[in-house]
């Protein structure tokens, strides 16, 4: 064999048959590389699937925290992109969600007949041979993947789990526990592995869960979608997956504000449903001003707590965290005790801290993650409650156009409870420019302004950073909100009041 067929040799060199067509797949020894490594989630599945033996490695466009972590962890990353990088011989290519067909390394991968998968496919064969809990919903997958991953980590259950946003609480966004449930009720059966169940796309019909959460269901990626109806029908689709209740496969699902009688049609696997109202399994309750909350079996409290992240909304998050921990063999006391430490997820109605005006007085500021009008709704209500600011002012980001286009009276109706929103240029992403051109940031401020919404279009960010300078006063509260990267401006406005002050 010539030097020539060698490497011809090497390059197709095959670990064995796919993966995905394992039933319980072994990592062992598989050369896996990721496109787009350095993200929340895929960032995590690197982790994990390093510690179940594969050989990882991967590329990603900017060098960040997170590659850096990756590379002292042994994890090889390429910064930047080109069929180059993939290496040879090579068992599997996963690529991010935000990564186009036509990337060179996925097409490299297809040139030499590389097994190539998404990121959600990824998700569903490392679930495989695990007690698989997917968190799905419009609103709250990271926040309850989160809190649910700390209680089964404090209740000794030694949890796997792939959160799509960053807690340091729970070691960051990613861990991998054991093969098999150390203790409980459900001990000796498979090692529990928590992922967000991401509707976008249908992603999460690619996932393979044992116990599935539905939180809730609403408009949104309309532009895959088209109808709130083929949304409900992708939950159901979703729901299904589930192994019937003979195999114990179950499901947690909204009472209310998650289309449950569509969803749950024709499941072979237990249903339970829990909620503020008292028909539900499980009944949730909830001071806003103490952030006491409770859940009721038979209108008994069975699970106490007091949350330290504010809203009702992080009140049923933490409710079906708590469910679902009671459900893999926690008990109800040490669950409210882990929830009530549970410190909350990073842009999830994150308290950033305070900073002193030069004019005088203090500002408090948050981050927040919301960009659906919901969201948006939920978080400021939940801040004006708890903390009853002087004024509330809200910097929203829009992020995409098509969501923008789509939801635009329902993101009109969603400030009410701030006194003031100023609004930078919609995030432009995944959206075509045809579509960049139908909606505009200033179309916002004008259905707010309509709304006697004090509301004003500012870009740059550093345009903001000023006008805040001088517009907050004591006893303020600026939350800086959006999927995008809009936290920019509050980690500035906080950190030039830190500057002042030296």
């Amino acid at each position: 064999m010539n030097d020539t067929e060698l490497a011809v040799s090497t390059l197709f060199e095959s670990a064995g048959p796919k993966l995905t067509e394992l039933e319980v797949p072994d990592f062992t020894g598989r050369r896996v590389w990721l496109v787009g490594i350095g993200g929340c989630g895929m960032s995590g599945l690197a982790q994990m699937l390093r510690a179940r033996g594969a050989s990882v490695s991967g590329s990603d466009m900017a060098a960040s925290d997170v590659t850096d972590t990756l590379e002292s962890q042994g994890i090889r990353v390429s910064i930047g992109h080109g069929a180059e990088l993939v290496p040879a011989p090579c068992d599997l290519v996963i690529s991010s969600a935000a990564v186009k067909a036509d990337h060179p390394e996925l097409l490299e991968a297809q040139s030499r007949g590389i097994e190539v998968i998404s990121y959600a496919e990824a998700i569903g064969l490392v679930q495989k041979g695990r007690t698989g809990i997917s968190i799905a919903g419009t609103h709250g997958k990271s926040s309850t993947t989160a809190m649910l991953s700390h209680v089964l980590i404090e209740c000794g259950l030694d949890p796997s789990f792939i959160v799509g946003a960053t807690c340091a609480q729970i070691g960051g966004g990613s861990r991998t526990g054991s093969d098999a449930i150390p203790c409980g009720t459900q001990r000796g059966r498979p090692g529990i592995l928590v992922a967000e169940a991401c509707e976008f796309n249908r992603s999460f019909h690619h996932h393979r869960p044992v116990i599935g959460l539905v939180n809730n269901v609403e408009e949104d990626h309309l532009e895959i979608y088209g109808t709130l109806e083929r949304i409900v029908k992708a939950f159901h689709d979703f729901a299904a997956l589930i192994p019937p209740s003979s195999k114990g496969g179950r499901l947690l699902i909204a009472a209310d504000g998650a289309h449950r009688r569509d969803v749950v049609s024709g499941l072979e696997c237990s249903v339970s449903t829990f909620g503020w109202a008292p028909s539900a399994d499980y009944q949730v309750q909830y001071d806003p001003r103490t952030g006491v909350a409770s859940v009721l079996v038979g209108g008994q409290a069975v699970c106490t707590w007091t949350g330290m992240v504010p809203g009702e909304h992080m009140a049923l998050n933490a409710a079906a965290a708590a469910i679902l921990a009671h459900w893999m063999g926690a008990e109800w006391r040490e669950i409210g005790e882990s929830l009530g430490r549970f410190a909350g997820v990073d842009r999830r109605m994150q308290h950033l801290g305070q900073r002193t005006m030069r004019h005088g007085g203090e500002v408090t500021v948050f981050d927040d993650y919301g960009h659906h009008p919901t969201e948006c709704e939920t978080t400021l209500k939940a801040l004006r409650v708890r903390f009853e600011p002087k004024r509330l002012i809200c910097v929203f980001q829009p992020h995409q156009h098509s969501r923008t286009r789509f939801l635009l009276e329902q993101f009109a109706k969603s400030f009410s409870h701030a006194d003031v929103v100023i609004v930078p240029d919609i995030y432009f992403v995944r959206d075509s420019e045809e579509e960049k051109q139908k909606v505009s940031a200033s179309d916002l401020v004008d259905r707010l302004r309509a709304r006697g919404v004090a509301a004003m279009h500012l870009y740059p960010f550093e345009a903001i950073v000023e006008q805040l300078e001088v517009m907050a006063a004591d006893g303020d509260l600026v939350v800086v909100m959006g999927a995008g990267p809009v936290w920019k401006i509050g980690h500035s406005f906080l950190g030039r009041g830190n500057a002042a002050a030296r």
